[in-house]
């Protein structure tokens, strides 16, 4: 095993990191961190979350436990959802000259730019977790992740055969504006739906903004507007907001086994929900796949390997028959 060291840089470290045009990564002592020394290769891993969330928690440990097994010292950045501000991280980590960047974008309709600099400075960069833009799929080596379009076709059929052939009229609790994981997996789903459930409608959706409390209220809103007796299902875009959903059922007297909620994650927040039936069910999303793939395929696109433009995560659907047999992860 070769040695490996990872950097995880803040705010006010990237600033100045910014002022000095150099990156604190690696270890092999050298001024050019494009330069794989016998150390392991250079790499910068712009995030968009990390230690304050959940997933990015369990991301980093999977991430940082590949690199310490394949040599690759990571320098980590955590832009929290701000594009300016991973569009910063980008021109710094551009700037030291890694050996290759893993970028999971913060938005992905800003991303393009920091793509085109890493090309023309010779850098390989691979997607992680949210895929680029179909036009800009060319700038980068792979995409590692789920589908999340996949991930809203399995809530729509799960959602689709609960109803059955009566159908049943469901609202949406939606991601966060804006975002491509909520955008993709909302497209997917009514796709879905369209195609394949035509008697399923969709009669209101709102932002959740992947919060619990907003969830809530937003839940409780359409609950009011739209009459508890209309809704028939919930799709909630993760389960975290299922957990919001859920309990604004609850604080409405209503049953939640009597209105199938569908999330994703299989959190430690939905997994329990789905084994008690409050949850209809989720589909598995492994942080541990997600962190360990990053590395491996950016290891392979340093290496001049030839790469597929996609490597999906498996996400199986979780119901409460099948649900101790899928330990949630985060």
């Amino acid at each position: 095993m070769r040695n490996s060291r990872t950097v995880l840089v803040s705010v006010f470290a990237v600033a100045g990191l910014a002022l000095s045009g150099c990156a604190s990564g690696g270890t092999g002592g050298t001024d050019d961190a494009g330069d794989a020394s016998a150390d392991g290769y250079n790499v910068y891993a712009l995030l968009p979350q990390g230690n304050d969330q959940p997933y990015g928690t369990n991301y980093l440990k999977a991430m940082n436990a590949a690199a310490d097994e394949m040599g690759v010292n990571l320098t980590i950045t955590n832009a929290e959802y701000d594009a300016a501000k991973q569009a910063n991280e980008c021109s710094v980590a551009i700037a030291s000259k890694p050996d290759g960047i893993i970028l999971w974008p913060a938005a992905v309709d800003t991303i393009r730019p920091c793509l085109e600099a890493a090309k023309a400075a010779g850098i390989p960069v691979n997607a992680s977790n949210s895929d680029v833009l179909p036009e800009d799929k060319d700038l980068v080596g792979t995409y590692t992740g789920p589908s999340n379009e996949e991930v809203g076709r399995g809530a729509a059929k799960l959602i689709g055969d609960v109803l059955g052939d009566a159908g049943g009229s469901i609202i949406i609790i939606q991601g966060l504006s804006g975002n491509s994981t909520a955008i993709d997996r909302e497209a997917g789903f009514r796709d879905e739906l369209a195609s394949s459930y035509p008697n399923v409608e969709v009669i209101g959706q709102q932002p959740g903004d992947w919060a619990k409390d907003v969830a809530l209220t937003v839940t409780s809103e359409l609950f009011t507007s739209l009459g508890e007796e209309n809704i028939d299902a919930i799709y909630a875009v993760d389960d975290t907001m299922a957990a919001g959903a859920i309990e604004a059922m609850e604080n409405r007297g209503i049953d939640p086994t009597t209105i199938p909620v569908v999330g994703t994650g299989n959190t430690e927040l939905g997994q329990p929900n789905v084994l008690s039936g409050k949850q209809y069910a989720t589909l598995f999303q492994s942080p541990v796949w997600d962190g360990e793939n990053a590395v491996k395929y950016i290891v392979e696109a340093i290496e001049g390997n030839t790469l597929e433009a996609n490597y999906f995560m498996p996400i199986p659907e979780v119901t409460k028959e099948n649900a101790a047999d899928y330990p949630a992860e985060w």
